[in-house]
């Protein structure tokens, strides 16, 4: 742990040019004391670290040193590229991982360039949860599956009352929500990973994992195919053409596509029919809503008929005649 801490601190000299004692307590999370006992320890073990004193001082390195420690190691560089989804890496128990990786990378960079890690984080920042999913602890099994997916490492696991042996191929986090893409039984499966009860990692084993495996590309398909087969139910709508440009607002992508391609041409009234598929008819009394009377529904006629006393109850209270 402290050798870790040392080398961290050593890299931190090395990226940054010199840094003060609460600059590398707050950035280590560690106390100033601690800073100072790590600081004489590093020049005991003979590297040329020197305080500078008065109110701009701080520890910095002899000019020109420059430590060999830059090396990224595998579990590092592979952690490196997620280093831009802070709330990923710590909910997969990577973020120390990635935190050295991230140092070791801005030491090696020629003095010229050591700004521009501070300069890229300033302006480009990914935020991968959804709006108000709150600060929820992350799924009990997502460091162990992160582990086992890192490795290659098959997994049993109870999944909602099951006993399942997965060989976990990666792991998607989608607006709050992790997935697992996994094979079981021959085929591969996506699993949410807050419904294992329990996971238990067989280090000791490998599995082989598809070298044409492209798991942007089959969450793509996975969560297209799982969209679609949410739409089981279509409704007419006659929309004008300020109805049919706001669908994007209303549809879910995938029934826009749908939507977009049953448009027929403009009646007299430059009016056009179009089928929008819908999870049920009370989605789509909602959806159908927001177009205010930029839509018409024609059919089914029960939906019809709602939105039409939804109308009658919007006019009498607007109108002051309840």
């Amino acid at each position: 742990m402290r050798a870790a801490r040392l080398m961290s601190l050593l890299l931190l000299l090395q990226a940054r040019g010199g840094m003060t004692a609460p600059q590398l307590a707050r950035e280590l999370e560690v106390s100033e004391r601690t800073v100072h006992r790590d600081v004489r320890a590093l020049s005991e073990a003979g590297v040329p670290v020197y305080a500078d004193r008065g109110r701009a001082g701080g520890y910095r390195l002899l000019a020109g040193y420059r430590t060999r420690l830059t090396g990224l190691d595998r579990a590092e560089a592979e952690a490196l590229f997620l280093s831009g989804v802070p709330e990923a890496l710590r909910d997969m128990g990577l973020r120390e991982v990635a935190s050295t990786a991230r140092l070791k990378a801005a030491a090696a960079l020629s003095p010229g360039l050591r700004d521009a890690p501070a300069t890229a984080a300033q302006r480009f920042h990914l935020d991968a949860p959804g709006w108000f999913a709150g600060d929820n602890p992350p799924p009990g099994a997502l460091a162990p599956l992160a582990r086992a997916v890192w490795g290659d490492h098959p997994v049993t696991a109870r999944y909602r009352g099951t006993e399942r042996a997965v060989e976990p191929y990666g792991l998607v986090l989608k607006a709050g929500v992790w997935y697992l893409a996994g094979r079981s039984g021959g085929r591969l499966l996506t699993y949410r990973v807050d419904r294992f009860d329990a996971v238990e990692v067989l280090a000791e084993r490998r599995f082989d994992r598809d070298p044409g495996f492209d798991l942007a590309a089959f969450w793509q398909e996975r969560s297209w195919q799982f969209t679609r087969s949410l739409l089981r139910t279509t409704v007419t709508l006659r929309v004008t053409p300020a109805g049919l440009a706001g669908m994007r607002y209303i549809a879910d992508p995938v029934a826009l596509a749908d939507t977009l391609a049953s448009a027929g041409e403009p009646d007299g009234e430059g009016r056009i029919v179009v089928a929008l598929p819908v999870e049920s008819l009370e989605v789509a009394y909602h959806q159908v809503l927001r177009f205010g009377p930029e839509a018409e529904v024609l059919d089914p006629p029960e939906l019809r008929e709602r939105i039409t006393a939804a109308a009658a109850a919007l006019a009498a209270l607007y109108s002051g005649q309840r």
